[in-house]
């Protein structure tokens, strides 16, 4: 199943993604249930599937303002260099070896407000941030059953579904700290909707692609993380507890505007595709 979140006129909504049309629930349900955030956390994600199709009510996509699946996420939780990726500075040969893979799991936080819907504009930073304004494609958790302790062979157990990040990043900001060049205003975008666990038959096979105006600039598999979807739920579980609705962004491959050779920083106009394999494709254009 895919749920959308999405803005009609003035007021926030969920639904059923149904091809061009997204199913709404009955007022009823939406009374107990005001957001997706809370529809997972009620453990209610059946429930809603149920009640869509008893609404009858419906919307084309091409009338709503598509916004990140989960509008009021408690934590998003970003991981970094979870991917093999090589120096950016050549080796004597000219060769650009592997860098070391990181001995711990590297953690940081995106704040409210630096994550737009799919096929709304990214915020190109003012002055000198321009610059170095960058794109990280990510294969993103939702958890669904919250937890703290969490074992790794259970990790998946929390999962209540699947959607796509970009991570935008000011790369100069973040050698002033990690926070700043991450939390820009609108920088990132995520979508375009969630889809549930039970729809992903191997999350280690997933595949993640990403195009800029129309180039394939990343292109990897879950399987190719330094550390895994369980080993990340439990790592992350063991410092906070988990709750229902938050976000975990898994790790950018190599291919960024940063690491490429020249580099190749966003700038306005550019479009952004990112696709997950059975999740779908986010795009944004840099505005």
């Amino acid at each position: 199943m895919k749920i959308a979140s999405f803005r009609d006129k003035d007021s926030i909504h969920y639904g059923v993604v149904d091809g061009s049309k997204i199913s709404i629930p009955t007022e009823a349900f939406r009374q107990q249930h005001s957001t997706l955030r809370d529809v997972i956390a009620a453990d209610a994600l059946s429930q809603l599937e149920a009640d869509c199709a008893q609404s009858g009510k419906t919307i084309s996509f091409s009338e709503v303002q598509l916004l990140p699946p989960i509008t009021n996420p408690g934590r998003m939780i970003c991981v970094g260099v979870n991917y093999p990726k090589r120096y950016p500075v050549a080796d004597e040969n000219g060769d650009f070896p592997f860098m070391d893979a990181p001995e711990n799991i590297i953690l940081f936080a995106k704040l409210d407000g630096t994550l737009v819907g799919h096929e709304e504009p990214l915020e190109l930073p003012l002055g000198p941030a321009a610059d170095t304004f960058d794109y990280e494609g990510e294969i993103t958790l939702i958890i669904g059953k919250g937890g703290r302790h969490i074992a790794a062979a259970d990790a998946f157990d929390h999962v209540a579904g699947y959607t796509i990040m970009n991570d935008g990043s000011v790369r100069g900001w973040q050698k002033h700290s990690v926070h700043a060049g991450k939390n820009f205003a609108n920088s990132g975008g995520c979508g375009p909707w969630m889809v549930t666990a039970d729809e992903i038959d191997d999350p280690f096979g997933m595949t993640l692609k990403t195009w800029l105006n129309g180039e394939l600039v990343q292109d990897t598999t879950a399987a190719e993380m330094v550390f895994s979807i369980p080993e990340l739920i439990a790592y992350i579980s063991h410092t906070i507890d988990l709750r229902p609705g938050d976000l975990i962004a898994t790790g950018s491959p190599e291919g960024s505007g940063g690491s490429r050779k020249p580099q190749r920083f966003l700038r306005s106009g550019d479009v952004l595709e990112i696709a997950v394999s059975d999740v779908g494709v986010l795009k944004n254009r840099v505005g």
